[in-house]
């Protein structure tokens, strides 16, 4: 069986900058191993991203092995899901769930400061605890980024990835649909359990973005 690496440089291509006289900052770029590949290889132009699709290093890198995310894109939590091996089934509903930071009513801070995956793995298991039931859990992942799964639900919501909607205010990004009321609860009852937490008494000490909530 022959072997591939794929290198995916996501997000190079950039926007050109007046900074680099107007090109991008791939193209000011000293890249000699990226030339050299080239000059040994073959080039070509490919579309990731369907027309009717919103763009993303999700979609693009099932495109890129060789699967039509137009039959099989449902998110990113599902993937994940599967890549940590995580017990779903087909009628499991798979959410990303992002610990961040909410000030004055918007949307400071996509990550909560970054916070640690020790952090993180904390309050996610002390939330399970104090929150989780037969019907849903939360998997702890890497610094902000964790896992919301819920079986024997039926959804039809509309959600916001927190990262695209910096300092815009909360109630306008809240989940919409068939069960939004359902996450907008747990976002309610993690913000109180989060709100006089140890770890966030810790951090604003640092001077870091505390936890608000889980999103």
């Amino acid at each position: 069986m022959t072997k591939y690496v794929i290198i995916v440089p996501d997000g190079a291509a950039d926007e050109p900058l007046e900074h680099f006289g107007g090109k991008t900052v791939l193209e000011a770029a000293e890249t000699p191993n990226m030339d050299k590949i080239s000059t040994r290889g073959r080039q070509g132009l490919v579309q990731t991203i369907p027309d009717d699709m919103e763009a993303g290093s999700d979609v693009a890198q099932m495109s890129l092995l060789g699967y039509d995310p137009r039959q099989y894109y449902t998110g990113r939590a599902p993937i994940e899901a599967v890549a940590r091996n995580i017990n779903i089934s087909t009628d499991d509903w798979v959410f990303r769930c992002n610990l961040v930071t909410i000030s004055d009513g918007k949307m400071a801070d996509h990550s909560a400061g970054h916070i640690s995956t020790e952090e993180a793995k904390a309050l996610i298991k002390e939330l399970n605890e104090q929150l989780g039931n037969q019907n849903f859990q939360l998997y702890p992942g890497v610094s902000y980024r964790h896992l919301l799964v819920f079986k024997g639900q039926d959804f039809d919501v509309h959600t916001y990835p927190p990262h695209d909607y910096i300092d815009r205010k909360i109630e306008k990004i809240l989940p919409r649909g068939k069960g939004a009321e359902i996450l907008i609860d747990l976002m309610a009852r993690s913000q109180q359990l989060f709100s006089n937490h140890d770890i966030n008494k810790v951090r604003k000490d640092l001077g870091e973005n505390q936890v608000s909530s889980i999103w």
